[in-house]
């Protein structure tokens, strides 16, 4: 079943955020856009390339009005130890959320049960609390900060635009289509 346009399912965790512990629920995730972002495990290998790109996209993210929560089953308290000796992982601003019940990671669908892990899921929410964009990689394959700031930039221009759809590739400012009657077959 398709998750995209569903609302994200209710959870209650603690997170790691501005050197404190936070609770974060999907109530946090409206109002606003989102990515939730859900990968393996602390101290790892893919894992830090990915956060640290996040990071390193930050401003330009909370630019777009979205904000980056970070999952894995790992619980809060290694988030903070992670964050205090990994200089990759020491850049992080956005609230890193523990999931070590697994609940939210299966609220979204990326829960590898027999290894009691998440895979890399991005999700991207709404400000409605609605899933517009879902992203699933296997675990070897890291993700790109700037591919998903370019999906989140055509999310929100099709939500601000009705009629208007962006096509293969589009990134801000390029062309858009107005599916009609006229452009089938033409494209």
């Amino acid at each position: 079943m398709s998750q995209i346009n569903t609302e994200v399912k209710p959870f209650k965790a603690q997170a790691f955020h501005n050197n404190q512990f936070t609770t974060v629920t999907e109530q946090d995730l409206k109002g606003k856009w989102s990515l939730v972002f859900f990968y393996p495990a602390d101290f790892t290998f893919v894992c830090p390339t990915e956060l640290e790109d996040l990071a390193d996209n930050y401003v330009t993210f909370q630019k777009l009005g979205v904000e980056i929560y970070a999952v894995s089953t790992d619980t809060h308290f290694t988030h903070k130890a992670w964050h205090d000796t990994s200089p990759a992982i020491g850049k992080i601003k956005y609230p890193m959320i523990g999931d070590p019940t697994g609940t939210i990671s299966r609220n979204f669908g990326v829960m590898i049960e027999e290894e009691g892990i998440a895979d890399r899921g991005a999700f991207v929410i709404d400000p409605d609390g609605k899933i517009q964009i879902v992203e699933i990689n296997a675990g070897g394959i890291g993700r790109d900060a700037s591919e998903l700031l370019r999906k989140i930039k055509a999310a929100q221009y099709v939500a601000s635009h009705p009629g208007e759809v962006c096509p293969a590739k589009w990134k801000e400012g390029d062309k858009t289509l107005a599916p009609s009657l006229d452009l089938v077959g033409k494209i």
